[in-house]
């Protein structure tokens, strides 16, 4: 005891002056930079201070109905702060010349752009890749994405996105990470710290932007852009937490969401922007606005654009997107008294500090080097790893009598509108994926497999009957095959193609286009002429596999009913027809866990697993009781649980135990749980803790994540695994919104899915 002791002090002895030595190198920095800026802000006009909060469009991607004009004239004259989706180096190095050649002060833009799941290497959609379960990786994946996008000129990435929600009618639903706090929040820092790196300066590293703030995912009806509406537990509980994470990890700014809170809008918000996010979670740097959300203030019925702009100003938005409201009136609410100079100059101040945190003060053209354009953008590393990536993504719903992984011989059938559409694959928000050059499923299959396995293909169906749908469901260049022909002689060209193969693959679910931004639906079953289609195939007797592309929760009651094996692939990235090979014939083991609830119909919508029991809950395992909260027609189970998963192999849990059944407050306990592979095959599991809080102030949720482990096993391998319980896991956000833990008791209950659980217990004490 006696030597640790002395090597503990020893330990905090040499400690102690590093972490000084640490504070006043930040100290340091940071008057430096105040220096500078105070310097130059000193020499700004208003009119020049108000072009610093004016972020443009240079014209290559929009997400509106406006796009920006005369850009050149407007960097001459100071008025651009920030230009968006413009790329290239040479391209971005002759926007910044103009801009610190050509103005009076010679203030360097910032570039930025959607940089969502990968740059020109594409990863998983964000939701397939929170499926991993894999903090590490998906932290490696932004970090992949900030090499290319930097080298390619881009400074500031809008992403990432962490809004939760919990209604997959809503088609960002497939841009987010899930229906899960915790889980959310946990790669929201992981993605942070793979953009930002230690030290913003370096020429690869980029600027992050949490979006939407806040609420965006809880959208009323699932319907893109609708009103928002909860209650102040539900938002600090479940909805905050994730964006607090990310700043908490140093993200550099933040962008507003285009729903309104409590009957006023995020852009005008002043209770969220600075009560919130300023004084609450002390949060330094600047706010941005959604595309042309502060135009939009107008259709939300606060005002004309003089008064939208002010009211945003107010509320503590730094910058402008494409709107340009603030550039053409904030001098006039100026003279007016509708703004304080003060304002404009902490918007501009901020704005500035971002500027100068990326290095653009000491190089403007840090990021316009054509060298690393040509070396660092699609490596081969690069591809490998998002090869490896969207295998790990992929979620086995079902896999009856084993009917996978296939076996390299013999002949395949592969059908479906989405078996050869290779610009498909990447998924919606991959604005600068190289579509051209990626692979549809047919394409990797024939070349990985193709000299071992007899590969027969039809088209089988089209996408959706309806040839206007298609088209919606189609843009940004995202074609997906379709035939002319009546629907009978399609479906009988499949279906003889179907009869001389060993197994059939049918590759259906939705285009990449039908989930993202404004790509809502109410109907979340797969295609009917998809449907009659998949009817077709199952009736010539072979086993048939539903390779399921999808960017949310289907509802697949019949599917699953019917289908011998279900593989959901999402939308995999640039890799993904090599992954789904990989996965399909075993060469990769899938290990994806769902972080979004499978209903079983659209009615059950909002269904997730951390609910609440209500006064009168339903006796587990019981259906229907009358006078109970449950359906009259359906159950109130989901189709699959948050967390579920299936893998080649299977596996065992045993032997939960807690090191004690007494928690004292500012101690901790230990969970501990036996895992065993009882299959015949290496495998990954995603071992899962969840809590529930038995008695609270308020109602509390009948689980909640608050601990997660990946661990791989060989076969007949079993590993004892072990959670830190403390007080600070038992915290929640009392009526009051003071986070605090309560003394009382608590279950703990860990499985590999939310539903399939073992569990214990323990008290909180005071």
């Amino acid at each position: 005891m006696k030597a640790t002791c002395l090597f503990l002090l020893a330990l905090l002895t040499t400690a102690a002056p590093a972490l000084a030595q640490k504070k006043k190198t930040v100290a340091t920095a940071d008057q430096k930079m105040n220096t500078f800026i105070n310097a130059l802000m000193s020499k700004m006009t208003v009119d020049e201070k108000i072009g610093q909060l004016n972020l443009l469009t240079g014209g290559e991607a929009t997400t509106g109905s406006a796009v920006s004009t005369n850009v050149e004239a407007k960097i001459k004259n100071g008025q651009v702060g920030g230009i968006f989706s413009l790329t290239t180096p040479a391209r971005i190095r002759k926007a910044q010349e103009i801009a610190v050649n050509h103005t009076r002060l010679k203030i360097p833009i910032i570039f930025g752009q959607d940089v969502i799941h990968g740059y020109k290497t594409t990863f998983p959609i964000p939701l397939a890749l929170s499926c991993t379960w894999d903090l590490p990786m998906i932290q490696q994946t932004a970090r992949i994405a900030a090499t290319e996008a930097t080298a390619d000129g881009l400074n500031w990435t809008f992403s990432p996105m962490v809004d939760i929600s919990r209604d997959p009618r809503w088609g960002r639903i497939s841009e987010g990470s899930g229906e899960d706090t915790y889980l959310g929040s946990q790669i929201a820092k992981a993605m942070v710290r793979g953009y930002q790196g230690d030290d913003l300066s370096k020429y690869n590293t980029m600027m992050a932007c949490v979006k939407h703030f806040a609420l965006y995912g809880a959208a009323e009806a699932g319907r893109d852009y609708n009103t928002t509406d909860m209650s102040l537990d539900r938002m600090y509980n479940d909805y905050l937490p994730p964006y607090k994470a990310a700043i908490d990890g140093g993200a550099g700014s933040v962008m507003t969401s285009f729903n309104d809170i409590n009957g006023v809008p995020a852009t005008a918000n002043k209770w969220l922007m600075t009560d919130v996010l300023r004084k609450q979670w002390g949060f330094k740097g600047f706010v941005v606005t959604d595309y042309t959300a502060v135009n939009e203030l107008i259709d939300h019925g606060l005002g004309d654009l003089q008064t939208v702009s002010a009211l945003s100003l107010n509320a503590g938005v730094e910058m402008d997107m494409v709107g340009e409201g603030f550039l053409t009136t904030l001098k006039k609410s100026l003279k007016e008294g509708r703004v304080k100079q003060q304002q404009i100059d902490q918007a501009c101040r901020l704005v500035l500090e971002a500027k100068y945190k990326l290095g653009l003060f000491e190089d403007p053209f840090r990021y316009c080097n054509e060298e690393r354009a040509k070396t660092e953008i699609l490596k081969p590393e690069h591809l490998k790893y998002a090869r490896e990536v969207a295998g790990q993504s992929f979620v086995l719903l079902k896999n009856e009598n084993q009917t996978l992984p296939l076996k390299k011989a013999g002949t395949v059938a592969l059908i479906g509108p989405l078996a050869n559409t290779g610009a498909n694959m990447p998924g919606t928000w991959s604005v600068n994926s190289d579509l051209a050059n990626t692979k549809s499923l047919l394409e990797s299959m024939t070349a990985l497999v193709g000299n071992q396995v007899k590969i027969l293909h039809s088209l089988g169906s089209n996408l959706v009957e309806d040839t206007a749908y298609q088209q919606r469901a189609t843009m940004f260049g995202r074609d997906i095959p379709r035939d002319n022909r009546p629907e009978e002689e399609i479906i009988k060209e499949a279906v003889s193609i179907a009869k001389k193969s060993d197994v059939v693959l049918a590759a259906l679910g939705e285009s990449s286009e039908m989930t993202g931004e404004a790509s809502s639906r109410t109907n979340l079953e797969i295609p009917d002429v998809q449907k009659r289609l998949l009817h077709a195939l199952l009736k010539t007797g072979k086993p048939v596999v539903l390779v399921l592309f999808s960017g949310r929760p289907l509802v697949l009651n019949w599917e699953n009913e019917n289908v011998p094996a279900i593989l959901n692939v999402w939308f995999g990235g640039t890799e993904a027809g090599a992954a789904i090979t990989d996965v399909l014939f075993g060469d990769v083991n899938p290990s994806g866990k769902l972080t979004a609830t499978f209903p079983q119909n659209v009615g059950q919508i909002p269904l997730y697993y951390s609910h609440k029991n209500t006064g009168r809950p339903l006796q587990e395992g019981k259906w229907f009781s009358k006078f109970r909260s449950n359906y009259l027609d359906v159950s109130n189970d989901p189709l699959y649980p948050f967390g579920y998963g299936l893998s080649y192999t299977t596996f065992e849990y045993s032997n939960l135990s807690l090191s004690s059944k007494a928690l004292k407050s500012g101690g901790s306990i230990t969970a501990s749980i036996s895992v065993k592979n009882t299959g015949s095959r290496e495998g990954k599991e995603v071992v899962q803790l969840y809590i529930q809080d038995l008695v609270g102030s308020s109602t509390r949720p009948v689980k909640q994540l608050k601990g997660f482990q990946k661990i791989s096993l060989d076969p007949g391998e079993a590993k004892t695994l072990t959670f830190k319980i403390t007080e600070e896991d038992l915290k929640f956000y009392n009526t009051n919104l003071k986070f605090a833990a309560e003394p009382g008791d608590f279950k703990v209950y860990i499985g590999g899915n939310s539903r399939d659980v073992t569990a214990s217990q323990f008290t909180l004490m005071k």
